[in-house]
C-alpha cells in the first residue's frame, strides 16, 4: 500500500528532471566571447556613458539579447555581432574634450564579424581611421551626421563586401575616389552635405551594380562622366554642385535625377524623355537654355518636374498632354511664351503648378499671372560674355576668344544665346593652346529673332520634324571639346580647304564621328548678328542633308566682333557620289543604287526648298559635295546659306550652275539653278565618268541627244561600262530624258524638283520590273533610297 502511493510523486519528478536538464543541454548560448563584450563597454565609455546605452551594464549582460530602440540595437548570429546600430539624440551627451576617433574606431575594429555598423548623429570628428578597413566583413556603412573630416580612406578598399556606403551630413573633404570601382558589389552610395571637391573620376562609369548615387551639396565640379552603362542605376541626386556645362550622358532606368542649382548651361538631351522609369525630375536653377520639351510633361511615370530657373524658350499650348500622375510642376523663371496647358490649369488634388517668371497667359490663376512679363520680354536673348581683361604685354599674333552661344535651333518662340569667353593662342597649322586668365562677367541685352513668324509659313514642318528626328538636339560646342575631339586641331584631322572653309574631322568623347568647319569671317560683326543664320542651320535637318550638330563662336578681343566660327556636322565615312561612281578604286554603285542616289539628292533639295520658308536655292550643287554615309545613303553636304556665302571666295572653276544664264534668269528663277545642277550630276551617273569644267557639259549633252535618237545598243554605247548591262533599256531611256530637260539652257524649260522625282522613281520602278536587276540583287548591296 505504501510503496503503491509513492509511485504518484517520484515518477512524475524524474520526468520534470529530465525535461529540464534536456532543455539546459540544447539552449543555444547567445553570450558573447569577452573581446566583443570588452568592445562594446569600451565604446560606450568613448561615447561619454550616454542614457541610452544603460542596457550594457557590465560584462554579465546578456548583449544578444537586449531589447532594440530606436538609438540602441545589437543584432547576433551564432555567438557574434553582425548588426550595431547607434543613434544619437538628445540622451547622448556631448563626447568629451580627450575623445580620440582612433580609439574609437580601434574598439569597433574588434567586432570583425559586423556585416551592418550605423553610427548616425553621435557628434564623432576628426578623420576616419584606417581602422575601419579591419571589419572585412561590413556590408552596411553608415555613420552621416557627424564631424567627420579629411579624406574618404583608402582603407575601405579592404572591405570588398561592401554594398553600401552613407557618409552624409560631414565634413570629408578632397576629390570623390577614384578607386570605389574596386567595390564590386557596392549598389548605394551617398555622400551628400561634404566639402568633397574636384571633378567625378570616370571610374564611376563602371560601377554595374550602383543603384544609388548621392552626391548633392558638396563643392564637385566639371564635366559628369559617362553614366550610360550604369543600367540598375535608379537614383542619382547631384544638386547643389558647380556641374556643368554639359547635360550627361544617363541610362534610362532613372526613378530620380536631381541636377537642381549647378552650371549647365546647355541644352537636355532629347532622349530624357525616353526614361519611361523617371517618377521625379529636378533639373532648376541651372542655366539650360533651348526649346522647352511638352512630351516631358506626358512621360509615363513622371510626377515631380522643375524646370524652373534656366532659360528654357519655346510656345505652350493649351492642348499639349500630362501623364496622369503628374502632382508637381514648376515652369517658373524661364522664357515660356503662350498658354498654359490645359492639364495644367485644373491640377490633380493637392497637386501643385507653379509658371510665374515666363510670358504665359491663363486665366486660372490671377496671382501667378500677374507675376507673367510682357511677350516682349521672352522674345529679347540674354548674351552672358566673359571678357578677358587687357593685359600690357607684347602682342601676340591671332589673340582671341571663343564665344560658344547657345542656340535653341528648331523651336518655336525666341532663343537664348549664352556664351563663355576663354582665352586662346592660335599656333602654326591652325592648332590651339588655351590660357586661364582672369575673367570678368558682363552682360547685355540683344535684339528678338521671331522664329515662331519664321516657322508658321512653312510648307512641310511636320515633315522636317520627323526626318531630322533620329539626330541628337542642336548645341553649342566649346573650344576644348573641339580640340579634344581634334587632337588639338592636328594635321592628321585635317581634311582640306574648300570655298567654304577649312574641314577637320573629328571623334567626340561619346565615340560620335563629326566634320569641323572652320569659317573666318572676312567681316567683323557682333555674335547676336549671326543668330539668325545658325537658327536657320539649326532647322536644316534631314535625312539626305549632313545636318549641323552644333557650333562655337571665335570673338576679338578688341571689338567683341565674331572672327571666326566652327560649324559642327555629321560625319560620313564613304566619300562621296563621285569616288563611288568615277573613281578609280573602292567601291562602284550598280545602277539601281545610281538611281537611287539621285532620288536622294533630289529630296535634298526639296527638301531645302520647301522644308523651311524662306527656302534655300542656288545651293552650288556638285557631284563632290554628295556624301555617302555607312549605309550608303546620300547626303549633301554644302548647301546656300548667308554665313557660308559671306565666307566664300572667289568661284573656281568647277561647273556650277551660277555660270549659266543671265543674272536676271538666276534671280526669277532660282529654283531652276539646282535643276541643272541635278541635271549634271544625272550625266556623271549615266556616262560614268568625271565633269571638271563647264565647258564639257554643252558636248556631252549632244552626245546625250543623239543617243537618245539612236537603238539601244547606240544608247549603251556611252554609258558607263561598268553598268551599262544592268541598266532596263526604258529605265535608261526615262534617266537620259530627265538628265536633258535638266540641262536646258532656258530656266523656264527646266523641270520642277517634284517632276524630277516623279520620274526618277518611275525610272526605279520600271529598272526594278524590268530586265535589269532583281530586287534581291538591290537588297544585297543596299539601297540608296
Amino acid at each position: 500500500m505504501v510503496m503503491a502511493m509513492e509511485k504518484p510523486v517520484f515518477f512524475p519528478l524524474l520526468f520534470l528532471l529530465t525535461l529540464l536538464m534536456a532543455f539546459l543541454l540544447v539552449k543555444p548560448s547567445n553570450q558573447l566571447d569577452l573581446p566583443q563584450t570588452q568592445s562594446l563597454l569600451r565604446i560606450q565609455q568613448y561615447l561619454n556613458f550616454p542614457p541610452a546605452l544603460n542596457s550594457l551594464k557590465n560584462d554579465d549582460t546578456d548583449f544578444c539579447n537586449i531589447e532594440p530602440t530606436s538609438f540602441f540595437t545589437v543584432v547576433c548570429y551564432e555567438n557574434d555581432i553582425t548588426q550595431l546600430h547607434i543613434i544619437g539624440n538628445n540622451e547622448f551627451p556631448p563626447l568629451s574634450q580627450d575623445f580620440s576617433i582612433h580609439s574609437f574606431f580601434t574598439a569597433l575594429a574588434k567586432l570583425n564579424t559586423l556585416k551592418v555598423l550605423s553610427l548616425v548623429s553621435l557628434g564623432l570628428w576628426g578623420p576616419l581611421p584606417g581602422a575601419i578597413g579591419h571589419l572585412s566583413s561590413l556590408e552596411i556603412l553608415n555613420i552621416s551626421s557627424n564631424y567627420i573630416h579629411g579624406a574618404i580612406p583608402t582603407q575601405l578598399l579592404h572591405l570588398r563586401d561592401l554594398q553600401t556606403i552613407v557618409l552624409d551630413h560631414n565634413n570629408f573633404s578632397g576629390p570623390v575616389p577614384f578607386w570605389l570601382n574596386s567595390l564590386p558589389m557596392l549598389t548605394v552610395l551617398s555622400l551628400k552635405h561634404n566639402l568633397l571637391s574636384g571633378s567625378l573620376p570616370n571610374s564611376l562609369g563602371s560601377l554595374r551594380n550602383l543603384r544609388v548615387l548621392t552626391l548633392s551639396e558638396n563643392k564637385l565640379s566639371g564635366s559628369i562622366p559617362n553614366f550610360r552603362k550604369l543600367t540598375n542605376l535608379q537614383v542619382l541626386d547631384l544638386e547643389d554642385n558647380q556641374f556643368g556645362p554639359n547635360f550627361p550622358s544617363l541610362p534610362r532606368k532613372l526613378v530620380i535625377l536631381k541636377l537642381r542649382k549647378n552650371r549647365f548651361r546647355l541644352g537636355i538631351s532629347a532622349n530624357i524623355t525616353s526614361f519611361y522609369l523617371l517618377q521625379k525630375l529636378d533639373i532648376s536653377m541651372n542655366e539650360f537654355v533651348g526649346p522647352f520639351m511638352p512630351s516631358l510633361l506626358s512621360m509615363p511615370s513622371i510626377s515631380y518636374l522643375d524646370i524652373s530657373g534656366n532659360k528654357f524658350t519655346g510656345v505652350l499650348s493649351e492642348n499639349m498632354t500630362c501623364s496622369s500622375g503628374l502632382n508637381f510642376v514648376n515652369m517658373s523663371s524661364n522664357y515660356l511664351v503662350g498658354k498654359l496647358p490645359s492639364c495644367l490649369v485644373l491640377p490633380p488634388k493637392d497637386g501643385v503648378v507653379l509658371y510665374s517668371g515666363n510670358c504665359l497667359l491663363s486665366d486660372h490663376d490671377k496671382q501667378e499671372q500677374r507675376q507673367q512679363h510682357p511677350v516682349e520680354f521672352c522674345h529679347k536673348e540674354a548674351l552672358a560674355v566673359e571678357v578677358i581683361p587687357r593685359r600690357e604685354k607684347p602682342k601676340i599674333p591671332n589673340n582671341k576668344p571663343v564665344l560658344a552661344p547657345t542656340l535653341a535651333g528648331g523651336i518655336v518662340g525666341a532663343i537664348a544665346v549664352v556664351g563663355v569667353v576663354s582665352m586662346l593662342v592660335k599656333k602654326k597649322y591652325g592648332k590651339y593652346t588655351l590660357k586661364k586668365p582672369t575673367t570678368t562677367l558682363i552682360t547685355e541685352r540683344v535684339s528678338t529673332v521671331n522664329t515662331a513668324k519664321l516657322l508658321s509659313n512653312a510648307k512641310h514642318i511636320s515633315e522636317t520634324m520627323k526626318l531630322g528626328a533620329s539626330l541628337p538636339a542642336y548645341r553649342t560646342f566649346s573650344l576644348e571639346e573641339l580640340m579634344e575631339a581634334t587632337n588639338n586641331f592636328d594635321d592628321s584631322a585635317f581634311m582640306g580647304d574648300s570655298p567654304n572653309g577649312q574641314l577637320y574631322r573629328g571623334k567626340l568623347c561619346d565615340g560620335t564621328l563629326i566634320t569641323i568647319r572652320s569659317l573666318e569671317m572676312k567681316r567683323r560683326r557682333s555674335p547676336q548678328a549671326y543668330t539668325r543664320d545658325l537658327e536657320m542651320i539649326s532647322k536644316l535637318r534631314h535625312c539626305h542633308l549632313i545636318s549641323a550638330l552644333g557650333h562655337c563662336l571665335e570673338c576679338q578681343l578688341d571689338d567683341s566682333g565674331v572672327s571666326r566660327i566652327f560649324l559642327v556636322f555629321e560625319f560620313s565615312p564613304n566619300g562621296t557620289l563621285r569616288d563611288c561612281i568615277s573613281g578609280t578604286q573602292g567601291l562602284k554603285l550598280n545602277w539601281t543604287q545610281r538611281i537611287a542616289a539621285a532620288i536622294g539628292v533630289t529630296k535634298g533639295i526639296q527638301f531645302l526648298h520647301t522644308g523651311i520658308v524662306p527656302g534655300v536655292y542656288s545651293n552650288n550643287l556638285k557631284i563632290t559635295n554628295v556624301m555617302l554615309d555607312h549605309n550608303l545613303h546620300v547626303k549633301i553636304s554644302s548647301y546656300n546659306l548667308p554665313l557660308l556665302a559671306e565666307n566664300r571666295g572667289m568661284a573656281s572653276n568647277v561647273v556650277s550652275s551660277t555660270t549659266k544664264g543671265s543674272g536676271q534668269d538666276r534671280v526669277k528663277h532660282e529654283d531652276k539653278n539646282d535643276v541643272y545642277d541635278i541635271g549634271i550630276i544625272l550625266l556623271e551617273i549615266i556616262l560614268g565618268r568625271p565633269i571638271m569644267f563647264y565647258k564639257e557639259v554643252d558636248s556631252l549633252k549632244d552626245l546625250l541627244r543623239v543617243s537618245i535618237a539612236t537603238d539601244d545598243t547606240g544608247r549603251r554605247s556611252i554609258v558607263d561600262p561598268a553598268v551599262h548591262k544592268q541598266c532596263s533599256d526604258e529605265s535608261l531611256m526615262t534617266m537620259m530624258e530627265i538628265c536633258m530637260r535638266c540641262l536646258s539652257s532656258e530656266p523656264a524649260d527646266r523641270p520642277s524638283v517634284e517632276d524630277i522625282l516623279w520620274t526618277l522613281q518611275f525610272a526605279a520602278q520600271v529598272q526594278n520590273s524590268g530586265r535589269g536587276e532583281s530586287m534581291n540583287s538591290q537588297e544585297s548591296h543596299g539601297s540608296l533610297s
